[in-house]
């Protein structure tokens, strides 16, 4: 083999060399899905007029890391009244970034979807809650629970799921408490479970 050739082998060895350790070897994975560290649900007591009465009151769940799917934050308990009525709110919030997600979530209202589900709405219901969005879509931002005046138990879970991506038609998925939410398709960027008591 000549010189001349030589020279070609050794430079073409040169140019992969150099192109392969530019590359990444550990690709980190991208995470479409926001991160959340705090969600507060905030209950105002309502009349049959829907005037609202007495204060205000809210139960947080945290995780100053971020609420991951089926994770384990700090939640409180939410505590009711028997025969109650309220407007229930959730904000959404992300501490590390020092974002508010619930203004993303209204801007993006025919993008996500809150349901409740969790014995306290489904298995044995003491709870129901309808949709009270401003606007035409349904997103759960805002709705209404009511409480049974005579429930048979006085505890049981409170399951939130936000949905996104989800295909708002699709039969069912205009119910707040759809089982079958998956079907819908779409991704869940929340799913937490809230213990609840009445009294």
């Amino acid at each position: 083999m000549n010189t001349k050739n030589k020279l070609y082998l050794l430079a073409l060895a040169l140019v992969a060399f150099s192109i392969s350790s530019c590359e990444s070897e550990d690709p980190v994975p991208e995470n479409d899905g926001e991160v959340i560290t705090d969600v507060t649900l905030m209950f105002q007591e309502i009349d049959d007029t829907g005037a609202a009465v007495g204060s205000p009151f809210e139960f947080t769940a945290s995780d100053s890391e971020g609420i991951e799917v089926g994770g384990a934050p700090t939640v409180e308990t939410v505590m009711l009244s028997k025969g109650k009525t309220y407007q229930m709110s959730i904000e959404v919030y992300n501490s590390i970034e020092n974002e508010d997600i619930t203004e993303e979530i209204q801007e993006e209202g025919d993008e996500h979807q809150f349901y409740f589900l969790g014995s306290a709405f489904t298995s044995s219901p003491f709870l129901s809650y309808i949709y009270d969005d401003e606007g035409s879509e349904l997103i759960g931002l805002k709705g209404i629970v009511s409480v049974q005046q005579s429930p048979g138990f006085s505890t049981a879970e409170m399951r939130v799921i936000l949905r996104h991506d989800l295909d708002k038609n699709y039969p069912g998925a205009d119910n707040p408490n759809f089982t079958d939410y998956a079907q819908a398709g779409g991704e869940s960027d929340l799913d937490i479970t809230f213990p609840v008591v009445v009294e």
